[in-house]
């Protein structure tokens, strides 16, 4: 029997989701689901709740939980990767409130800034446990990375794992829906082309019957920046920029200099900026789980739609030999001539029975290549920290971020990422 095994498992929904959606495919049927996670009790939530779905889908597959990993690997031929290292308490919420005493407010802070540089820290080691146990019991799985920061861990997964590896972020299928959706623009019949890196690939062409979409998004989206609403960062970077951007405003905000500042705080209102808002949602979620829990796990009538995820259909194009297409994370084999080779980038790839094969992008626009460069900069450079565990790679990372270095000077900088380093303690690997 072969195996689809699912890291991270007792991210329960998101389980749902994606192994909900292996349970509804014809192909998938004789597939083992193995599952493991750190936590027992949230594993054990996770393998009640597929078990149930299984029952009501009339799904053939075999749902396993193993408390073991290497186990759990052991002869699979998909990998799902949907962890969290450190979880809300305490790394999230260090991420948020150290930063907060240099004066430097974030949003999110699972990508790119200081928080997202942090992260990538704690979780590339975690990473390449998993690469050493998949290069040992099953060398020849693919890796589906689902877990941010997107675009630093794909890369680490390929080069210094030795795994093949695609990054799965769902920004790319949602994002000219959600752009046209409060617009009131008819997505029927409409073809575009995104391509750039992760959380900020780009809306490079958008048409319905071969004529240009953009004047009209423009037009409307003019007019909607009026009054206050939830993607006004998107809006004035298309303005100002030319070219719509694939995630959210929140995100956004703090990849840019421009938007979050100390010494211009109207902009916040200006532009609708959630500061804090990724530990809002972590404490939202916490509670809501308490109530979901029970409708989730015990539910013995609990059904699944096919969701939007990319994992089942790449999958099933992998053993129908049915071609499908995704935008995925891979690392940059000439496929943007104006971005780094040592970067991963997203841009459209075909899936079939030959794998994963990523299409050619060339040159994008100058301005749009420059952006993604100011934040591939901060990639690479944590990704040597990472290697090399010199303390002063960190510090690269930190003084290129667009939004750390348009808000602190160099010796706050250094500071402030000392002060995190401490505050992290064993969560993050000893550097020198």
């Amino acid at each position: 029997m072969s195996k689809i095994t699912f890291i991270g498992a007792g991210s329960t929904v998101f389980a749902k989701n994606v192994l909900g959606d292996v349970m509804m495919t014809p192909a998938l049927q004789d597939f083992e689901i193995a599952l493991h996670d750190i936590d027992p009790v949230r594993l054990k939530d996770s393998e009640n709740m597929l078990n149930n779905l299984k029952a009501t889908a009339g799904s053939t597959c075999r749902i396993v939980a193993y408390a073991d990993r290497k186990e759990a690997l052991r002869g699979a031929k998909y990998v799902v990767n949907a962890i969290q290292v450190g979880g809300y308490d305490p790394c999230t919420i260090t991420d948020f409130e150290i930063p907060k005493k240099f004066g430097l407010r974030q949003t999110i802070a699972d990508t790119l800034g200081i928080g997202g540089i942090f992260r990538n820290l704690r979780t590339i080691p975690v990473m390449l446990d998993f690469a050493k146990d998949i290069q040992e019991v099953c060398p020849d799985a693919w890796f589906f990375n689902y877990t941010n920061p997107m675009a630093v861990l794909t890369n680490v997964m390929n080069t210094d794992g030795g795994v093949k590896t695609v990054g799965l972020c769902h920004s790319v299928q949602a994002c000219v829906p959600h752009l046209f959706r409060p617009l009131g623009i008819d997505p029927e019949g409409v073809q575009w082309k995104i391509a750039g890196i992760n959380h900020m690939a780009w809306l490079l062409e958008v048409t319905k019957d071969g004529v240009d979409l953009y004047p009209e998004i423009k037009r409307r989206a003019a007019e909607r920046q009026k009054e206050k609403h939830n993607d006004m960062v998107r809006y004035e970077l298309m303005f100002r920029f030319g070219y719509y951007v694939t995630e959210s405003s929140e995100h956004n905000a703090e990849y840019h200099p421009y938007f979050i500042k100390r010494n211009y705080p109207e902009l916040i209102e200006r532009y609708n900026i959630p500061l804090d808002e990724y530990p809002r949602r972590c404490i939202r979620q916490i509670e809501r789980w308490k109530t979901m829990r029970e409708e989730l796990v015990n539910n013995t009538n609990l059904t699944h739609n096919r969701s939007h995820e990319y994992a089942s259909y790449m999958m099933e194009a992998m053993e129908t030999n049915n071609p499908f297409r995704i935008g995925g994370n891979v690392m940059n084999t000439g496929l943007i001539t104006n971005l780094p080779k040592e970067a991963c980038v997203e841009v459209t790839c075909l899936v079939d029975r030959n794998g994963i094969t990523p299409t050619y992008v060339g040159d994008l626009p100058p301005q749009l290549a420059a952006l993604n460069r100011t934040n591939i900069n901060t990639q690479l450079l944590t990704i040597e920290a990472a290697r090399t565990r010199k303390k002063e790679h960190i510090y690269h990372a930190a003084l290129l971020d667009p939004h750390t270095s348009a808000e602190l000077s160099i010796d706050d900088t250094v500071a402030l990422c000392d002060a995190l380093i401490e505050a992290h303690g064993d969560w993050l690997p000893k550097f020198n």
